[in-house]
């Protein structure tokens, strides 16, 4: 039986027992496919062994719920390889999302507000969403009103990348919104001037 793990070690995630290969197929008779991907029909499990080796590639059991099972003559290490180069890529297309943070105060200067949505818009087009935050203490919290035009502001600047997830809330001494990608990817803002000609035009 071909030793995959001496040839790919660090496959070794890969079940051993996911596929019987060669002789260690136990089975009277199987429905064989050729190397080439051809039905050779149901044949003797030693007329299989033997097809295999003449082909210099090895029997491959693919299918052992069937009935009789089903084996394959192919290159089994190229096999898992490819497998395991599939698997590697899948991983690594699947985005792991986050929850950034951005932290504000109620008196947060237009310019450090700037830097923070800035910030959030590179984190949205990452595929993060982003929690924004306003941290009231003491009379600050007479003045909900200010956080909460402030966070409508910074929804509106994103409105192109983000969506509200969570709407401006009350947690505690904190208000705070979550913004989500936009589904569609980034939408193209209108300046004021093209949303004028626009409404004009639609008059």
């Amino acid at each position: 039986m071909l030793d995959l793990f001496c040839l790919f070690p660090e496959e070794k995630h890969i079940s051993a027992n996911e596929f019987r290969v060669n002789e260690g197929i136990r089975v009277a008779e199987v429905r064989l496919i050729g190397p080439d991907g051809g039905n050779v029909g149901v044949v003797p499990i030693k007329e299989a062994l033997k097809i295999a080796r003449e082909a210099e590639l090895d029997l491959v059991e693919v299918s052992p719920g069937a009935n009789p099972p089903v084996c394959r003559v192919m290159d089994f290490g190229k096999f898992i390889y490819e497998k395991a180069k599939k698997e590697r890529e899948a991983r690594k297309s699947q985005t792991k999302i986050e929850v950034k943070e951005i932290r504000l105060r109620p008196k947060t200067n237009e310019a450090h507000r700037g830097f923070k949505v800035d910030d959030a818009r590179r984190w949205l087009n990452q595929g993060h969403k982003v929690r924004v935050t306003v941290k009231f203490r003491g009379r600050e919290m007479d003045y909900p009103e200010i956080a909460l035009e402030d966070l409508k502001e910074i929804a509106q600047d994103l409105s192109d990348v983000a969506s509200i997830e969570v709407p401006p809330q009350m947690e505690g001494r904190t208000m705070l919104v979550v913004l989500a990608p936009s589904k569609g990817g980034a939408k193209k803002k209108e300046k004021p001037e093209q949303a004028e000609a626009k409404d004009e035009s639609q008059a």
